[in-house]
Parts: C-alpha cells; sequence; structure tokens
C-alpha cells in the first residue's frame, strides 16, 4: 500500500514536469491557445446570457464586440502612458547622463563603482535602439492578437458543443467531475480578475495622486503604469517601485525626494498588495502564497510576461482539477493552504 502510494505520487510529479518541459519548448503554439481558453471562461457567461434572448450568432457577436473593446482600451491606455514616459526620457537624455556621471563622481570619491559601468555604456544611441526593438516587439504582439481572437471566436462558437460531449463520456463520474470543475474554474477566474482590476484600479489611482502631491512629471503616465503593471503580481509592484524613485532622481537631482517617493510608493504598494487584495479576494481562491509566488516565477520563466499574468489562473485551474479527483486531492489541500473547498 504504501508503496503504491509512492509510485503514485511520483507518476503525478512526472506527468506534470513533462506537461511542463512540453510548454516550454511548444511556447509559440499552447501561449495564445491558453490566453484564449482564459478569455473563454471569463467571457462565456455573458454569451450564454446573451443567447437566450438574441440568439447564439448575435450573442457571439457582441461577446466578441465587447471583449475587443475592453482589451483596445486597455492597450490603448497603456500605450498611451508608455509613449508618454519614452517621449520624456528622449527629451532628458542629456540630463540623465549628466546625473550618471555626477552620481558615478561622487561615488568614486567614497570608494563605490558601480554606475561607471553604466554611464559609460549610457548614451543616446543605446536608447534609440532600444525604442526601435520595442516597435518590433509591437509587431508580435499584434499577430499574437490575431491569433488569440481566432481561438476564441472557435471556442466561444464550441462551447456548448464541447460541453455536451463531455457529458457524454462513458465514465460518468469523470465527465461530472469535469464539468464542476470548469465551472469553478470559470468562477475563479472571474474572480481573480475581479480583484486585480479593483487592485489595478486602486493602485493606479494611488500612484497618480501620491505623484502629483509630489509634484513629479508626468503623473498620469505614472498612474497608468502602476494600473497596467499590477496585473503581474509581484513582478509589476517591483517595477513600479523601482522605477518611479528614478523619475524622481533625474527630476529633482537630489536623493532626498527620490527616497520620500521610495517610501510612498513601497507603502502604496503593501497596502494595496499585500493587505486589502488578499482581503477581498478571501477563500474565494483558496491557494498559498508560496504558490502564488513559485507559480509566477515558473511561468515568468517558461513564458515570459504573459507568463506571469497567467501563472496564478493557471496555478487556480490546476488546484482546481486536483480538488475534483480523489486521486490528486491530498495536493490541492497541500497547496492550498488547507482552505481547499469542493462542492
Amino acid at each position: 500500500m504504501h508503496d503504491g502510494r509512492i509510485l503514485e505520487v511520483t507518476s503525478v510529479i512526472v506527468t506534470i514536469l513533462l506537461v511542463l518541459t512540453a510548454f516550454k519548448f511548444a511556447q509559440a503554439v499552447v501561449e495564445p491557445l491558453v490566453f484564449a481558453l482564459f478569455i473563454i471562461e471569463i467571457a462565456w457567461p455573458m454569451q450564454k446570457a446573451l443567447q437566450m434572448k438574441i440568439g447564439k450568432g448575435m450573442a457571439l457577436a457582441v461577446t466578441l464586440l465587447v471583449t475587443a473593446a475592453v482589451a483596445l482600451t486597455l492597450f490603448s491606455v497603456i500605450v498611451w502612458g508608455g509613449r508618454q514616459i519614452v517621449d520624456w526620457v528622449t527629451d532628458n537624455v542629456e540630463r540623465i547622463q549628466d546625473l550618471l556621471i555626477a552620481s558615478t563622481a561622487w561615488l568614486e570619491k567614497h570608494d563605490i563603482f558601480i554606475l561607471a559601468l553604466i554611464s559609460d555604456h549610457f548614451n543616446p544611441a543605446a536608447l534609440v535602439r532600444m525604442v526601435h526593438a520595442v516597435a518590433m516587439r509591437v509587431n508580435t504582439i499584434l499577430a499574437f492578437a490575431v491569433i488569440v481572437l481566432i481561438y476564441v471566436i472557435l471556442g466561444l462558437g464550441e462551447t456548448d458543443i464541447m460541453t455536451a460531449r463531455v457529458a457524454a463520456l462513458k465514465n460518468q463520474d469523470a465527465s461530472r467531475r469535469l464539468i464542476v470543475a470548469g465551472r469553478r474554474i470559470g468562477e475563479k477566474f472571474r474572480t481573480y480578475m475581479l480583484v486585480r482590476t479593483a487592485a489595478s484600479v486602486a493602485t493606479g489611482l494611488a500612484v497618480w495622486g501620491f505623484a502629483r502631491f509630489m509634484r513629479l512629471d508626468m503623473s498620469g503616465a505614472f498612474g497608468v503604469l502602476a494600473f497596467a503593471l499590477n496585473y503581474l503580481p509581484y513582478i509589476g509592484s517591483f517595477i513600479v517601485t523601482a522605477f518611479l524613485p528614478l523619475f524622481a532622481f533625474v527630476q529633482f537631482g537630489s536623493f532626498e525626494t527620490p527616497l520620500l517617493v521610495l517610501i510612498g510608493i513601497s507603502f502604496i504598494q503593501a497596502l494595496i498588495g499585500s493587505y486589502l487584495e488578499p482581503v477581498f479576494s478571501g477563500s474565494a481562491l483558496s491557494i498559498s502564497p508560496p504558490l502564488v509566488l513559485f507559480s509566477i516565477i515558473l511561468w515568468t520563466y517558461l513564458w515570459g510576461a504573459l507568463g506571469a499574468f497567467l501563472g496564478v489562473p493557471l496555478a487556480l485551474a490546476a488546484l482546481t482539477l486536483f480538488e475534483e479527483f480523489p486521486a490528486t486531492q491530498w495536493m490541492a489541500d497541500v497547496l492550498s493552504g488547507g482552505r481547499a473547498t469542493r462542492s
């Protein structure tokens, strides 16, 4: 009995490792599909409610239009904020370089040579190359978006059919568990996005208000940046906390204001991200904080920035599936911090 349990655990671990390896090497194919499934889980209740009133075709069209409008609005706001920051950096390149050189000289007097390498390699040409690289990435993002859109259209159109096929499986127990797991995964995804969006809006407004209070240039762009990056748990808040003091240093040319900015931004991130957001999400997600951090690091390594965004939803989906099947319930109990709930 004990040997059988060890074999069972080993097989689960090996399966997970093989799946993760496949996700890494098949990123170009699997990544847009997973992102599309995430969108479908969130948008499906809207289509289901609409198709009872206006028919399946019109419901699909309206759902796609609403989803595309939300995505386009978010993307446009992010592009506006990014353009404001890039323009400001471009206009202040010489000032940034002068401050780096002055800071290097001051640090060298105290036997600190960290910025010497940076000042030697920082120049306007390097900044222009970076901007061009970002522009090339935009083309890749647009191609990715088209692929995701095709998957979403096909997926929303086939959701009813796929559900019926799962319900018709010979193994009715597995069929029932898969349908329940799919429903619960959708509920958790929507809860997760609701909490993240509320936290992102609160973070963006707080950063904008704090930046205006500190009389920082581009307070609106900083608010947009904080709003968008907050969708990347931990990573986004770290980027905002690190970059705002640097911009404050360039603008004011002293260490006092950047230090105050660092303290203020850290307080905002801790209050919203570490206290209010977990309170709002409550036990609805039932996932342990170490697993959240591990998921973000793992999927960032596998898929980059989009992996950081999808890390927690993928962990939630896996936990929900583990909860529904007896052979893997012990994994859900461990990884959910003892708060796993089943329905």
